[in-house]
């Protein structure tokens, strides 16, 4: 499995898909392209037992052990190599940033390397690489030299931030293709139905949920009734794409109308500094609380303490755009009702009217609208609250995802049988 980095706070999806089918029997060997950027990592990464191997992810400072790397696997299998070669100058020519296509084929390179050398050798059986932007190349290189089934899970920057013909390129010669939400799945479809490539892009297309872990997000034993002061709770990377001057300016509306709150904002991002010059221009300094990142033990405490869950999702300007936020399904299964907007595939989740609130994007007038709502009528919180968490055990429980998971990759790559503890696994 190539990752562009590993472990990653805001990937838990990841890790728990990792860890998941670890216990239905699949043997993995994670190869990330970086290492971690932050300095802890979630729990549930302890649990993983597969081995890592971290690639040289700078051209200039690795280069060294990237050419060591490609010039040894040349020399015990120089088929294989070229074999990489000839795709990497298939795509290379018109490509933008083409010095890091050739570091995406030195670090496939390597990876073959290691896979032959490994002491599970011979055993691999399938490259798969999550995200379809820089992983899937690596990944792609690797399973063409290696001579093995090639395949990668599309989330959401990686879909709408690339050009339609590499992401068709490698959808074509993907055995196959999963994606996080139904509207991900129709885009992608909608690609192939549309693609004038020489030749036909017939790879099949699965959604497969992220999901969650629903023992860890339980709601807890308190009344649906809420009362002032109300805490409100965003967990969110400070990025363009997760709307956050819309619910600042939402928050902003609710203090002018003397709606008493607290509003704890968790994470951080490129755009810390605006959203902190934000706060203070819209005089809202004593109402919302930034915290950081933080694990994801304390993020599930803030959830019990939480009387409203809000995202102000939309589209930035590069076309980059969520799926559906794993946060939001942690609120709706521990009794926090959501107000979010009606962008990508949220709305498969949270049904408006039914599992939460839904308004256009970049409106902050209805979006404070909703967060008014579900904080003062009670009625309708008795209502979604129970409806939200329901909705959540139906579509998002990780276990019975990570059992379709697996039968994608058994029934997809050709893979003879199922693991052996796949009949005694949770």
């Amino acid at each position: 499995m190539v990752l562009k980095g590993y472990p990653r706070i805001s990937e838990t999806f990841i890790s728990n898909e990792i860890r998941l089918l670890e216990e239905l029997g699949f043997r993995i060997h994670i190869f990330s392209m970086r290492r971690p950027r932050e300095s802890f990592s979630h729990a549930s990464v302890k649990q993983i037992r597969a081995p890592v191997t971290y690639l040289p992810e700078s051209l200039f400072w690795g280069l060294g052990r990237l050419a060591k790397a490609n010039v040894r696997l040349f020399r015990t299998d120089p088929q294989a190599f070229r074999r990489g070669l000839d795709l990497m100058r298939s795509r290379y020519f018109g490509a933008p940033k083409k010095h890091t296509w050739l570091k995406h084929f030195l670090q496939a390179g390597s990876l073959v390397l290691k896979m032959r050398t490994d002491s599970d050798a011979g055993r691999f059986a399938h490259v798969h690489a999550h995200f379809a932007h820089t992983p899937s190349s690596v990944a792609l290189y690797a399973a063409t030299m290696a001579g093995l089934p090639f395949s990668f899970t599309a989330h959401a920057k990686d879909i709408y931030t690339q050009g339609p013909g590499r992401l068709l390129e490698k959808m074509r010669r993907a055995r196959f293709v999963i994606t996080c939400t139904d509207f991900n799945r129709r885009h992608l479809e909608g690609l192939k139905a549309n693609s004038d490539i020489q030749l036909p892009v017939r790879t099949p297309v699965h959604t497969v949920y992220h999901g969650i872990d629903l023992a860890l997000f339980t709601a807890p034993r308190r009344s649906a009734h809420a009362s002032a002061p109300y805490s409100i709770l965003t967990v969110a990377r400070l990025v363009e794409k997760k709307g956050l001057p819309t619910i600042l300016k939402a928050l902003a509306l609710l203090k002018d109308k003397g709606l008493d709150f607290v509003h704890t904002l968790v994470g951080s991002g490129s755009d810390q500094r605006k959203v902190e010059v934000m706060i203070r221009d819209l005089g809202l300094g004593e109402r919302v609380r930034l915290v950081g990142t933080i694990t994801h033990d304390d993020v599930i405490t803030l959830y019990g303490g939480a009387d409203l869950f809000v995202l102000g999702c939309r589209q930035a300007r590069n076309g980059d755009r969520d799926g559906i936020p794993n946060v939001v399904a942690e609120a709706m299964a521990t009794g926090v009702p959501v107000a979010a907007t009606d962008i990508s595939g949220v709305p498969e989740l949270v049904e408006h009217e039914k599992t939460g609130l839904l308004s256009p994007c970049d409106n902050p007038v209805a979006l404070a609208a909703n967060m008014e709502r579900l904080l003062v009528d009670q009625s309708l919180r008795a209502r979604i609250i129970p409806a939200a968490r329901s909705k959540v055990e139906a579509v998002f429980d990780n276990r019975i995802l990570a059992r379709k998971l697996a039968e994608i990759y058994l029934h997809e790559s050709g893979l003879k049988s199922r693991p052996e503890s796949w009949r005694s696994a949770p």
